[in-house]
């Protein structure tokens, strides 16, 4: 016999391929260590926000030796706009010492490496690893978090819970693209506050339709 939540989610999947074919991630970046800085810089703040400010920082810090070798108060200046700068800040120096130290300033390709690096957690690690080297992963932000308690794909709170949960649910192959067009969704239709579920097309696939949502 099937399992209704796993048929569920595959047409979940199917859909979203449908809705959203040229989902991809929103930073931009021009090799790996951009990517990541990127992407710590993206945490509390909006992706369209840290594109801003990029291109100025890639020019000042071409490399990982020149963001660990960098004047944290010129540093925070130019990341203030982000949020959270100082420990932004903090991180992005430790981190790209240890890549320097550890890995001749490279971005190191595995899950075991990465999530050790200061402000790197499994969420970054799955998208430095999904976009830079192929490798699946699903990473879960605040969309991913609450449009799969909303879909019902997961009654965790926990990041990491709901990241195994949907790892249960989802073909590998499709991990890096589902959470592309998780994030999508969530953007443009299942907003955090005012869902907009009378034009959202999962809405046949989704059991929270109709009440009041929750994260």
């Amino acid at each position: 016999m099937k399992d209704p939540l796993r048929t569920r989610a595959g047409r979940i999947v199917r859909k979203l391929a449908q809705l959203y074919p040229d989902a991809h991630c929103a930073l931009h970046y021009d090799n790996p260590l951009q990517l990541l800085v990127a992407t710590i810089l993206s945490a509390q703040c909006t992706d369209e926000r840290v594109n801003r400010i990029t291109p100025a920082l890639f020019a000042r810090y071409p490399d990982a030796k020149a963001f660990a070798t960098a004047d944290q108060a010129e540093l925070e200046r130019m990341i203030q706009s982000t949020g959270f700068f100082r420990s932004k800040t903090k991180n992005l120096i430790a981190c790209c010492r240890q890549l320097v130290e550890r890995y001749g300033g490279a971005v190191p390709r595995t899950m075991e490496e990465l999530v050790p690096l200061p402000g790197i957690g499994r969420k970054t690690a799955n998208v430095l690893l999904g976009n830079l080297f192929d490798v699946p992963g699903i990473p879960v932000d605040t969309h991913v978090r609450r449009l799969s308690r909303r879909m019902g794909l997961s009654e965790h709170k926990d990041p990491v819970k709901i990241e195994h949960d949907l790892m249960a649910l989802i073909p590998r192959k499709e991990w890096t693209l589902f959470g592309h067009r998780m994030i999508f969704h969530g953007r443009q239709v299942c907003h955090a506050r005012k869902p907009r579920c009378d034009q959202c097309q999962l809405a046949p696939l989704c059991p929270r339709v109709g009440v009041e949502h929750s994260v």
